[in-house]
């Protein structure tokens, strides 16, 4: 108990002392060792990248979870140690619901087999975001949490004692220049010769010993400042050697960095992709995609990921996605069949895509047939002297 109380004093009377020391240095009453200009480029620099990291982080949750609901539910399992629940996609919701939908409304009919084909895809899409999340969480957002959880909150700590003895070493060096200021002024008094009339002579002998007692602190001011200085120079090393090595955070980060965006990349392709199969599915063929053919800048590799999904492939027009036979078929050299044409009712207004198509509006008449080798879900429509392609989708036949 009574070493307790010792340190436990010890330990109030260095607060104390830094307390001081720092008070006055605020105030301008008290000099302040400077570090050198290196040391403190250093430091703004690891401030820098813990600041942007922390920025970063939250804006990356916030665009891979945009609901904050969920995002703080998340950050309480995580600081519970519990896994957290999986979650339906947004996608996958949607899909669900169209699904749904299709079997009340009914799946036969040209509503329902749509919002069949696009919750398919909407499934798909829930599939591939739950892909991108969690690669994105696992190659990007973890490292950056480690630092700022492990390397960060290290230098911090570092940071802290070296300001903790730096304000040691401030102190010993006031303390060491008050006592040999009082040593200096106890020398200068012992220095005069006593008068021997004087009622008083035991003055002269007072200041002797007071200037004998100065020069034992100054001694012991000035082992305190060898200590202090040494303990100075030891934290100010380790704390150098962990603000160099944000050097290798950077590297770290930026190899990070690179394969988000590889992710990212590979999730927009697939959602290209599965969109453009819906297209197809639905009988609306997009025109060619517009796009630069050459890339901005120069690919990574020519082996790399990211090469393969940047280079968006350019989409297909009605020709490249005509079934075989079809691609060199000019409908108006095309005669209708001596049998088999019927007529059909249009349910829907649809635009012609390219000028193969017929252009419909709903509840109109026409005549459709099919050709040998066509894709099923198109059919040859004629109304006049017009004749082109047209969606099954968008027919009822009659006879």
């Amino acid at each position: 108990m009574d070493f307790n109380m010792k340190k436990l004093a010890s330990d109030a009377g260095i607060f104390f002392t830094r307390a001081v020391q720092f008070t006055e240095e605020k105030f301008g009453q008290a000099e302040k060792t400077e570090l050198d200009a290196h040391f403190e480029s250093l430091l703004a620099r690891a401030d820098s990248t813990k600041n942007w990291t922390e920025k970063i982080l939250r804006q990356t949750e916030v665009l891979l979870q945009p609901n904050p609901s969920a995002r703080v539910e998340e950050f309480l399992y995580e600081k519970l140690d519990r896994k957290v629940p999986s979650r339906v996609a947004n996608g996958e919701l949607l899909a669900q619901y169209m699904a749904e939908a299709a079997s009340e409304l009914g799946p036969t009919t040209p509503y329902g087999k749509t919002l069949i084909k696009v919750a398919e895809a909407e499934k798909r899409l829930g599939a591939a975001e739950r892909d991108f999340i969690h690669t994105a969480s696992i190659n990007f957002l973890t490292p950056l949490r480690n630092f700022l959880e492990g390397d960060w909150k290290t230098i911090s700590k570092e940071r802290r004692l070296l300001q903790n003895r730096r304000l040691d070493l401030d102190a010993s060096k006031a303390r060491l220049k008050k006592a040999k200021a009082a040593e200096a002024k106890a020398t200068c008094e012992g220095d005069t010769v006593p008068d021997f009339q004087e009622t008083r002579p035991r003055n002269y002998i007072l200041s002797a010993s007071a200037s004998a007692l100065w020069n034992d602190e100054v001694d012991k001011a000035e082992q305190e400042l060898r200590v202090a200085q040494t303990e100075f120079d030891r934290q100010a090393e380790v704390t150098r050697l962990l603000l160099e090595g944000i050097s290798s955070t950077h590297v770290n980060h930026l190899r990070c960095l690179h394969e988000f965006v590889e992710s990212q990349t590979t999730y927009y392709a697939q959602c290209y992709r599965h969109m453009l199969d819906l297209q197809k599915q639905l009988g609306r063929f997009p025109g060619t995609f517009v796009g630069t053919t050459e890339p901005t800048s120069p690919p990574l590799s020519s082996t790399s990921p990211t090469t393969a999904a940047a280079t968006m492939p350019m989409g297909p027009s009605v020709a490249d996605l005509a079934p075989p036979g079809e691609a060199a078929l000019h409908l108006e050299e095309v005669a209708p069949p001596a049998s088999g044409t019927r007529k059909a009712r249009v349910l829907y207004d649809y635009e012609a895509a390219d000028s193969s198509e017929l252009a419909l509006l709903a509840d109109e008449l026409i005549t459709v047939y099919s050709l040998p080798g066509m894709d099923p879900d198109w059919l040859i429509g004629e109304r006049g002297n017009k004749k082109g392609k047209v969606p099954v989708t968008y027919l009822e036949l009659l006879s």
